[in-house]
């Protein structure tokens, strides 16, 4: 959980700072640089990637990578909580996120704030969003997040038609400091529990089906809020993304009594395997 919460703020963090050094350099010196220094930036992360020394893990011959991809997908699919988590997670994405795609024409032509706005604007989201982050650190134990995510996807979706209906500047920049908190704070926390439930073995395909329902969603989600923007207008498109998102919310906290025995199963079960007593694990399982 620490590593998740760790990894999130350094990348919340970032989106604090970056996003208003790209405002004030977009009015300055064109989008073009900034691209361009973007793609330059690349080259940290290929040397970082290049310096880590990971053990891989041997394959058996007989092993099919297509035959292993199918077993990742079965095993989400007939696990009621990760199946749950996933689908909450793909529907956000599909329909929440798509407010970031929509952001130049809030900062624009709505709130009237140009680069320099939207720089500001992401830049209160990554603030909400790094928050979130750190309040995931603070914590101790699983016990609890199933409920964490359903409060975060509701609160998410609150904030969200509060934020697309604002005519204010400054009271949109506040607004997207709790919708920034509340999707970082389920994310993060749905990942922590998908990690906490899934075998070793499957955890590599697990959270490739994770990344695809959370990243793989997003440009399906940036055409549909497209579209209802051009026909209905950047507001009513993101207040839909919200409202989906408080029933979504409201469906997932049904379903936790549903499937909370089996995940207070599979958690023990994965910290037993890893050496932690089973006695002191029952007591920071899932609720």
């Amino acid at each position: 959980m620490n590593a998740i919460a760790l990894n999130s703020s350094m990348f919340n963090g970032a989106r604090v700072v970056g996003p208003a050094i790209a405002g004030i350099l977009v009015a300055k010196i064109g989008e073009g640089w900034c691209f361009f220094v973007n793609g330059i930036s690349y080259i940290a992360v290929i040397i970082g990637l290049l310096m880590m020394k990971v053990d891989c893990v041997r394959r058996s011959k007989s092993d099919s990578p297509l035959d292993d991809i199918i077993e990742g997908f079965l095993w989400v699919r007939h696990t009621g909580p990760i199946r749950a988590l996933l689908l909450l997670l793909g529907l956000v994405s599909l329909v929440g996120m798509p407010y970031t795609v929509l952001m130049p024409v809030f900062a624009d032509r709505i709130l009237h704030g140009g680069a320099r706005g939207l720089g500001i604007l992401m830049g209160f989201t990554g603030i909400g969003a790094l928050f979130g982050a750190l309040t995931l650190a603070v914590k101790t134990g699983v016990k609890g997040l199933g409920k964490w995510i359903s409060i975060c996807c509701a609160g998410f979706g609150v904030s969200l038609i509060a934020f697309a209906f604002s005519k204010n500047f400054w009271l949109s920049a506040l607004l997207l400091i709790p919708v920034g908190f509340f999707i970082m704070l389920q994310m993060a926390c749905s990942n922590t529990l998908i990690q906490a439930m899934v075998p070793d073995a499957l955890r590599g395909r697990v959270m490739a089906v994770y990344s695809m329902m959370f990243m793989g969603m997003a440009p399906f989600g940036a055409l549909l809020g497209g579209a209802l923007a051009d026909r209905l207008g950047a507001p009513i498109a993101v207040a839909t993304g919200g409202l989906a998102s408080i029933i979504g919310s409201i469906w997932f906290g049904k379903q936790l009594p549903v499937f909370r025995g089996e995940a207070r199963q599979l958690i023990i079960a994965q910290a037993t395997a890893g050496g932690e007593p089973a006695e002191e694990m029952t007591v920071r399982v899932v609720q």
